[in-house]
């Protein structure tokens, strides 16, 4: 995403922004990328003395808080604090096409959405990287927000206080699956199972992952994939709290994926393949947890390149 310089004041915007997939492995907090599934958020002023009203439609719309606790509403009360502004009264309407809870950055298409909408009704005062710091700093790491603002495969590196971004190429044989399990797993949770600390030899074995994992998305070096899917950090921990994850490798790999790993914090699951096994791949994931009596949604989804977009209509 790349925004524009600053323009009118909006009287609406609708942003729509990607779900994410985090970690992908061995790249724990600093790696992610955008998948093309969607969430939208709607802003309109109202007249003032008005109450900001606030709705949702779609998947799990009951859930969404409505009130002034509403995340995205949040993120959008952050932009005014950070301008110094009286934030306009408002109506935000949000659909729902990514699940909440299931490790695909439903949070941070939140954060990023509140984030740009603002923005977008004070006249783009705020930059790309301005708008990827402030939900860095709401998220508390970079791995979701940082793809889901500006599409692609991200990697991103702490630099003092700033951070540091960098885009990974995605050969387009690489194809992502993923499961999506009807049980939830918070991320508070997935983060308690984690040591406070880790051996010199895990913290190698990343380091040597991550830098395969990164050569085999930008070649599609199959080899590579199969070995660099592999993390010692987090997945180890996290495996216990997802039922099936042993079947559901097994059955992936025995597909033809490259092997499996926790998207985000998971529970949901995604393997990379080639597109040529990928329904292989994404029918033998699901019938693993079927016949585990758990309710599972599958997606064949290509990487989201665009991140989040915006429709403006001026003042």
């Amino acid at each position: 995403m790349s925004l524009p310089a600053v323009s009118p004041i909006a009287l609406s915007a609708t942003v729509t922004v990607p779900a994410t997939t985090a970690n992908l492995g061995p790249g724990f907090d600093c790696l992610g990328a955008a998948l093309a599934l969607h969430n939208r958020f709607e802003f309109s002023r109202l007249p003032g003395g008005t109450e900001t009203v606030i709705a949702a439609t779609g998947l799990e719309a009951d859930r969404v808080q409505t009130d002034a606790s509403n995340l995205a509403y949040q993120a959008f009360l952050r932009v005014y604090q950070q301008l110094q502004q009286t934030p306009p009264a408002i109506r935000l309407s949000i659909h729902l096409g990514v699940p909440l809870a299931r490790g695909l950055g439903s949070s941070a298409t939140a954060i990023v959405g509140g984030l740009v909408g603002a923005n977008a009704l004070a006249g783009q005062p705020l930059s790309t990287q301005e708008i990827a710091d402030l939900a860095i700093e709401m998220e508390g790491h970079p791995d979701n927000v940082v793809p889901a603002l500006i599409g692609g495969c991200r990697l991103a590196a702490a630099n003092g206080a700033d951070w540091t971004i960098c885009d990974i190429p995605w050969h387009d044989t690489v194809t992502p699956v993923i499961a999506i399990p009807d049980f939830e797993l918070s991320t508070a949770k997935a983060r308690q199972v984690l040591p406070p600390d880790y051996s010199r030899a895990d913290a190698i074995f990343n380091v040597a992952h991550l830098g395969l994992l990164l050569r085999g998305l930008q070649t599609g070096h199959s080899d590579w994939l199969r070995s660099a899917l592999q993390d010692r950090i987090h997945q180890p921990y996290r495996q216990a709290l997802i039922p099936g994850y042993a079947a559901v490798e097994s059955a992936a790999v025995a597909a033809g994926g490259y092997g499996l790993v926790i998207s985000g914090a998971g529970p949901t699951l995604l393997t990379l393949t080639h597109p040529n096994q990928a329904i292989a791949v994404e029918q033998a994931m699901a019938t693993a947890w079927k016949e585990r009596g758990i309710t599972v949604k599958t997606h064949i989804l290509p990487i989201d390149t665009q991140g989040t977009t915006i429709q403006v209509i001026p003042a």
